[in-house]
């Protein structure tokens, strides 16, 4: 009897205890904190690194930090910098006024990928905009190469045209020839029917 109320108390006072017991939060998913550029920032400056600011430490091994101006073109920076829950890319270039995006994939402490992006504009008074790409022009030699085509069907023309004047040229001649050659033929059989007629 009293080992069944022991085991009661007991069971009873372990229920107590997973109760009272704060329930442990999941693993958080990492998340962008803070940035640098920040997301939306118009700046009269153009910034020479990109800083990202996460809720955990990161791995350097699977920080991926890229910057991207309007045409979608990746610009130049260094390997991501990596301190702690913070990232750090430096920019390789100077940038040019227009929007770019900064996009970003790290690892959560659970192992599961997050990823992001997100834009800022620059937009400084003494900056020239970005320059549109110019349209292509043919090189030197490609219009050397058209000018001498263009040259070599000039020749060919009078070429092609004495080939049909020759071709012309060449039918009497061939039907003056089957002409004589009938003559002869027919000449040759009235000379035996001739023969034959006198021999008979």
């Amino acid at each position: 009897m009293r080992t069944r109320t022991v085991s009661a108390l007991l069971a009873a006072l372990f229920t107590a205890a997973l109760l009272l017991v704060p329930a442990t939060p999941a693993a958080a998913h990492n998340s962008l904190q803070e940035a640098t550029p920040a997301r939306d920032a118009r700046l009269t400056t153009a910034p020479t690194q990109v800083t990202l600011r996460f809720l955990q430490r990161l791995n350097p091994a699977f920080t991926t930090i890229t910057l991207r101006d309007s045409t979608d073109r990746q610009v130049p920076a260094s390997a991501p910098v990596v301190d702690g829950a913070t990232g750090t890319v430096t920019i390789e270039e100077p940038l040019a006024n227009g929007t770019y995006t900064v996009a970003y994939r790290v690892v959560s402490r659970d192992g599961h990928p997050v990823q992001g992006s997100y834009r800022f504009t620059v937009a400084d008074p003494a900056a020239p905009p970005a320059a549109a790409p110019s349209p292509a022009t043919p090189s030197p030699a490609a219009s050397a190469d058209v000018s001498a085509g263009a040259a070599a069907g000039a020749d060919a023309s009078p070429a092609s045209a004495d080939a049909s004047a020759d071709a012309d040229d060449g039918l009497p001649v061939g039907l003056l020839a089957g002409g004589a050659v009938a003559a002869v033929a027919a000449a040759g059989v009235t000379a035996l029917l001739l023969r034959r007629r006198r021999a008979s």
